[in-house]
């Protein structure tokens, strides 16, 4: 709306910005206001006594009279001077800090005005779109009422749906356990849970030869017998995690009942009030804390022939009395033969005298994974003073086995005065709790030399573990529990995990000093890699014993329905045929009875022929009489009774 000649009369030319002034601004808003403030600091201007009013274009009401009614007001450079705004007597440079600061002001207001007109124009052409498509999908559904309304009401229906499935998968496949949580189970095939378990090269080859009876690990675990899963634990070797796995992660009929707040659990046979595992977690420390091969395979069966049921904790003077007695036992067929420790004595200390079987089994780590976790161990507080250590029926001497430490523990010690110390029972100590330490004289260092000492030890120990139910590799968490499935036929509830990021692994250590810890178990790193080839290879025997029970049940499979067609259309084929001889086409009520003469009839020819044939290759100028008789269909018949 333009202004009136009149008033444009009386304003002037238009108004041009001083110099140094802010640039007129394009926006209308903007305009309007800054206008009459730049007219007004102009004194004796014309402009300035016109009153900053309404914006350019509209009037003060409106839709109320025209502005050619109002009077002109009196122009004067004083009243323009004292009407002017207050601002305009400000200096021109905080003048222009403020025209900066509205103009920034007035473009975040366009900006947010605008953001809002486009959500909301964009929401509801969105609204249109999927009511035109809910319209198009789902018209006879909407064809009463309204359609908005309905389609609303459907998608948001649709969405609580989906929500729903999603809780629910959730509750049933929770964490990454589910395939159908991942992305690569819609792009790739599920990739097979035993490759590359530790970081490795997925080739193995061999270093070791074993025999077929070393590697096929079967065991006929009788759970409602007199069998017996007897627990050894070495200490930082995992074996807490997988004595807990044994006896709450374990598909079983009647599984152990652990109570909250108890470390042990009551693992009954069922029907019985007996155990049938005896470890940590099911009878506790029975036979001392963290016993080794020498205590368990003398105290095991006398504790087991003494309490029947799984209430088995004898006292500390009980157990010295058990093993004593065992030791008296052993030493009336003495063997100062350090061989002697073979497979049959092995076995017949797996009998007790009430016939119970007993079935060792333990878990191995890295030497150096191991002894760097004990000392963390050690240097938190933790001591094994409650071992009892016995062997030949009485613990070591202080001589015999002196302390590392003075005072209660050892906490705090650095990692170089752990090696230093030369009686620390964590050298070697994997190959000590293996053994038979009868062999060499127990804890007594003056009885051999130590390199025959050290060399019937490793041999005892790879022997003992050769010959047991069942081991597995802590760096094998997934080849471990696939192994114990196949020997035991028990199946674990989830699977296990591989943590490859422990307390040892937080601890950087040099090359040198890796070096020592290998030197100071070098036994132990020997039977490692012996336990780990053997391992191995009993996992690749296993699985390819596996894949061939699978391609033969497939073979049988195919032959079984091959048989059961050919069956079929023989039947089929001997119907048409009594159909067609039959001109009354009357069914014989008797016609089961005469195929299965027919089928036996033809067997007999078939059997005939073939003793025929082999009287031909025996007599060649002998003819036979029925070969003329015999066709294909007497081979079908051969073959489907054969798979029947």
């Amino acid at each position: 709306m333009a202004l009136p000649a009149r008033a444009a009369r009386e304003l002037g030319p238009p108004l041009q910005p001083e110099q140094g002034a802010p640039a007129r601004t394009t926006c209308p808003r903007r305009h309007s206001r800054v206008e009459p403030e730049l007219a007004v600091s102009r004194p004796g201007s014309v402009a300035a006594s016109v009153r900053a009013g309404p914006p350019r274009g509209v009037s003060h009401g409106f839709n109320s009279r025209p502005l050619l009614d109002e009077p002109p007001k009196a122009s004067s450079s004083l009243a323009g001077a004292v009407r002017a705004p207050l601002f305009a007597l400000l200096p021109r440079g905080r003048r222009r800090r403020m025209h900066d600061l509205r103009r920034r002001w007035d473009l975040g207001s366009l900006c947010r005005a605008l953001l809002t007109r486009g959500l909301a124009a964009l929401g509801h052409s969105l609204k249109h779109v999927f009511s035109a498509i809910f319209s198009k999908i789902f018209g006879p559904l909407a064809s009463v009422g309204n359609m908005d309304e309905k389609s609303n009401k459907l998608l948001l229906a649709l969405v609580m749906l989906f929500l729903f499935a999603v809780i629910v998968l959730q509750y049933v496949c929770p964490g990454t356990e589910c395939q159908l949580l991942r992305l690569q189970a819609f792009s790739s095939p599920v990739p097979d849970p035993y490759h590359s378990e530790d970081e490795s090269s997925s080739r193995f080859v061999p270093r070791y030869n074993f025999s077929r009876g070393d590697l096929l690990r079967k065991v006929h675990f009788d759970i409602k017998g007199d069998d017996l899963i007897v627990f050894l634990h070495i200490q930082k070797t995992g074996g807490t995690t997988f004595g807990r796995h044994l006896v709450r992660n374990i598909q079983l009929e009647q599984p152990c009942e652990c109570r909250v707040g108890q470390k042990k659990c009551t693992c009954h046979r069922p029907g019985k009030r007996e155990t049938w595992l005896f470890s940590r977690f099911s009878t506790g420390w029975s036979c001392g804390l963290h016993a080794d091969w020498t205590e368990l395979t003398s105290c095991v069966p006398a504790v087991v022939d003494g309490k029947r049921d799984a209430r088995l904790r004898p006292s500390r003077w009980r157990i010295f009395q058990i093993l004593d007695a065992a030791s008296k036992d052993r030493r009336g067929s003495p063997s100062t033969n350090p061989g002697a420790n073979s497979p049959s004595s092995t076995k017949t200390r797996n009998t007790s005298k009430s016939g119970k079987n007993f079935h060792y089994i333990t878990i191995l780590r890295d030497p150096v994974s191991r002894y760097l976790s004990e000392w963390r161990h050690v240097q938190r507080g933790a001591t094994w003073k409650a071992s009892l250590h016995v062997c030949d029926g009485r613990p070591p001497t202080s001589e015999e086995l002196p302390s590392c430490y003075t005072g209660d523990d050892w906490s705090g010690c650095p990692l170089k005065e752990f090696m230093d110390c030369p009686y620390n029972l964590a050298n070697n100590r994997q190959v000590r709790m293996l053994s038979d330490l009868t062999l060499v004289g127990c804890y007594n260092l003056s009885v051999m030399p130590e390199k025959q000492r050290n060399k019937v030890l490793l041999e005892s120990a790879k022997s003992n573990l050769k010959h047991m139910a069942f081991f597995g590799l802590t760096e094998f968490q997934r080849k471990t529990q696939y192994l114990f499935e196949k020997t035991f036929n028990m199946n674990f509830i989830s699977p296990f995990t591989q943590y490859n990021t422990t307390r040892a692994s937080s601890v950087e250590i040099n090359e040198e000093i890796q070096k020592r810890i290998e030197g100071l178990n070098f036994l132990d790193m020997e039977l490692y890699s012996y336990a780990k080839d053997l391992f191995l290879q009993r996992y690749q025997f296993m699985r390819q014993k596996e894949h061939q029970e699978a391609r033969r049940k497939r073979q049988e499979h195919r032959k079984f329905l091959k048989g059961r067609f050919l069956q079929t259309h023989f039947q089929s084929q001997s119907q048409s045929q009594g159909q067609s001889q039959n001109p009354s086409q009357n069914p014989s009520p008797n016609a089961n009875q005469n195929l299965t003469q027919n089928l036996t009839q033809s067997l007999s020819q078939n059997s005939s022929q073939k003793e025929n044939r082999a009287n031909q290759k025996q007599s060649p100028g002998q003819e036979q009489s029925d070969s003329n008789s015999s066709n294909g269909t007497n081979d079908y018949i051969g073959s489907v009774e054969k798979w029947r």
